[in-house]
C-alpha cells in the first residue's frame, strides 16, 4: 500500500465509522452470534497474495458486525459505560500514525510530556489535590496490581531488592466483599496468596463496615501476619455502593497501611464539584485509580493511575540497563519507570483530543444528564408494584429486580430475574447484565452511553416490564 491508497482507503474507513455511528440504534445492541459464526467465514490460512484490505473494509459489515456489541449504542445498559467519542478515535487515528514508542524520554518526548500534562487536566477535573501526580495504564486492574506491589514493597522495606518475601511475615490485603475481581487478583499476582485477601462484610448500603476493617487488622497483627494495604471502592461493580473513605483512612493511619482508592467507573463523577463529598478523605489515599475510558469519554484503553509519593513508585517499578540510559536521565520522566510494561503507546493523544472537544462544561453537563435520568429511572421503580430496588442511586447505575405479587421463594425470583434480561438481550432492544446482591439476583441498569437520553431509559424501562409480564 502506498499514500495514494492509504488516503483513498482511509477516506473510506472514516466514512464507514460515520455511517456506522449514525446507525446503531437500528442495530441488536448485544451480538446474536453463535459460537464459531465469526470464525468459519474466514478462510483456514493466510492469504498468499497480498491487495485484499479494500475488499475487507467493504466486507466489515458482513463479516463483523453480526459478532459485535455494540458498547456506543444508546441503548447499552450493561456493565459499565464504555464510551469512545469522535474525538477519541481521532486521536487513535493520530496515535497509530505517528506510531511512536513512549518507554522514555527520550524515544518520544511529546509522548511523555503531553500525558503529564492530560494527567494533570483530569486530576484538577476530579478534584485530587496537587500533590497526586498520574500517569496512564491500561486498566484498572493494572492500576490496582501496581498499587499492590508499592504497598508490598513499603511494608516490607523494599523486600524486591534483597531475597523477596522469603522471610517476611505474611502480608494481608483488605477490601469490602463488593470490590471488583481484579483486587483479588492483584493479591494473587504481588504474592500474598488467596488466604492474604481479607474480603470484608459491608453493610445495608453494600459498603464496607470499617469496625469490620480494623477488627481484621488487630486480628492479623496478632496473628504474626503483617497487613500492608486497604483498597476502598468508590462505586462498586455491581451497585455502584461506596466505601467510607475517610473511615478506612483513619484505619489505614493507624496501622501504616497503604490506601488504594478504585474509583474506576466513579470517579469521572468527581468533575461534578456536587458528587465530591462522596469521595471524602480521597486526599488522604497513597493511590486512586479511574477509568477515562468508561464514563468520561475517551476511548478504551485509558486508566488514570495517582500516586501520592511518586519516587516510590519509581523506586519499585524502575529498570535502568545500559541500553537504556540517556542522558536526560534524572531531569525528565520515563514512562517506563511509572508502571509494569516497557513499551508505552502514545494514549495521551487521545485523552488530549477528547478534552479539547467536550471541555469541562460538556462533560459536566452530560454526566448530570445521565444521573438525572438514573434517578428518573430509581423513582419510577420505587412508585411501581412488584418491582423492587435493591440498592442506593449514589450514581447511574439501578438495580432492580421484579417481585411477582405473592412470589417469596428466591430461588423462583432469581430465575424469572435472569430470563427478563435474557429475553429482553435476546430481543436486541437493549442490553443489561445481571448481578448478585447479598446472594439475590439483580438485574443492573447501567446508564451513560454516549448517545443515551431519557427516551432510550423510558424504553428499556417500559421493555423490562414487558418482559416481566411475559412470566404471568
Amino acid at each position: 500500500m502506498d499514500q495514494t491508497e492509504f488516503r483513498r482507503l482511509g477516506h473510506i474507513l472514516v466514512d464507514w465509522i460515520a455511517d456506522y455511528r449514525e446507525r446503531l440504534e437500528t442495530l441488536p445492541v448485544m451480538s446474536q452470534a453463535e459460537p464459531g459464526q465469526v470464525r468459519a467465514r474466514f478462510p483456514p490460512a493466510p492469504p498468499e497474495r497480498g491487495g485484499g484490505l479494500a475488499a475487507a473494509i467493504s466486507a466489515l459489515d458482513e463479516l463483523l458486525l453480526p459478532g459485535v456489541t455494540h458498547w456506543n449504542h444508546p441503548s447499552f445498559f450493561a456493565y459499565f459505560p464504555s464510551n469512545t467519542s469522535y474525538a477519541s478515535i481521532l486521536g487513535d487515528l493520530a496515535c497509530a500514525g505517528l506510531g511512536a514508542q513512549g518507554m522514555s524520554w527520550q524515544t518520544s518526548p511529546a509522548a511523555t510530556e503531553l500525558e503529564e500534562v492530560v494527567t494533570d487536566w483530569i486530576r484538577q477535573l476530579v478534584g485530587l489535590p496537587p500533590e497526586f501526580q498520574g500517569v496512564v495504564q491500561d486498566t484498572a486492574s493494572t492500576s490496582t496490581l501496581t498499587a499492590f506491589l508499592l504497598a508490598r514493597e513499603r511494608a516490607t522495606g523494599f523486600s524486591q531488592e534483597a531475597l523477596g518475601l522469603s522471610g517476611v511475615p505474611p502480608l494481608t490485603a483488605y477490601a469490602s466483599e463488593e470490590a471488583h475481581s481484579s483486587v483479588m487478583k492483584a493479591g494473587l499476582l504481588a504474592g500474598l496468596g488467596k488466604e492474604g485477601v481479607r474480603l470484608l462484610p459491608t453493610d445495608s448500603a453494600q459498603a464496607l463496615r470499617v469496625e469490620a476493617l480494623e477488627a481484621a487488622v488487630q486480628r492479623d497483627q496478632a496473628s504474626g501476619r503483617r497487613p500492608c494495604i486497604v483498597v476502598a471502592t468508590v462505586g462498586t461493580t455491581t451497585s455502584t455502593a461506596i466505601d467510607p473513605v475517610a473511615a478506612a483512612a483513619e484505619v489505614a493511619a493507624r496501622h501504616r497501611l497503604w490506601l488504594h482508592v478504585d474509583a474506576a467507573l466513579a470517579g469521572t463523577a468527581m468533575a461534578l464539584p456536587e458528587c465530591r463529598p462522596l469521595w471524602a478523605g480521597v486526599e488522604r489515599a497513597d493511590s486512586v485509580v479511574l477509568n477515562p475510558h468508561k464514563w468520561m469519554g475517551i476511548g478504551f484503553d485509558f486508566s488514570a493511575f495517582y500516586v501520592r509519593d511518586p519516587r516510590h513508585l519509581v523506586r519499585v517499578m524502575s529498570t535502568d540497563p545500559v541500553y537504556l540510559r540517556t542522558a536526560q536521565d534524572g531531569v525528565v520522566r520515563n514512562l517506563r519507570d511509572w508502571g509494569i510494561p516497557l513499551g508505552r503507546r502514545f494514549r495521551a493523544l487521545k485523552g488530549w483530543f477528547h478534552l479539547l472537544d467536550e471541555g469541562a462544561e460538556g462533560l459536566r453537563a452530560r454526566l448530570r444528564r445521565d444521573l438525572d435520568n438514573a434517578r428518573w429511572l430509581a423513582a419510577e421503580v420505587d412508585r411501581a408494584p412488584e418491582w423492587e430496588r435493591l440498592a442506593p442511586v449514589p450514581f447511574q447505575t439501578v438495580c432492580v429486580r421484579h417481585v411477582p405479587l405473592g412470589e417469596r421463594d428466591e430461588g423462583r425470583l432469581g430465575e424469572h430475574n435472569l430470563a427478563i434480561a435474557r429475553r429482553l438481550n435476546a430481543r436486541g432492544r437493549a442490553y443489561l447484565t445481571t448481578g448478585l446482591l447479598r446472594g439475590k439476583p439483580v438485574i443492573r441498569v447501567s446508564i451513560g452511553a454516549l448517545g443515551t437520553g431519557r427516551r432510550q431509559v423510558e424504553a428499556v424501562w417500559d421493555a423490562l416490564r414487558e418482559e416481566a409480564e411475559r412470566d404471568r
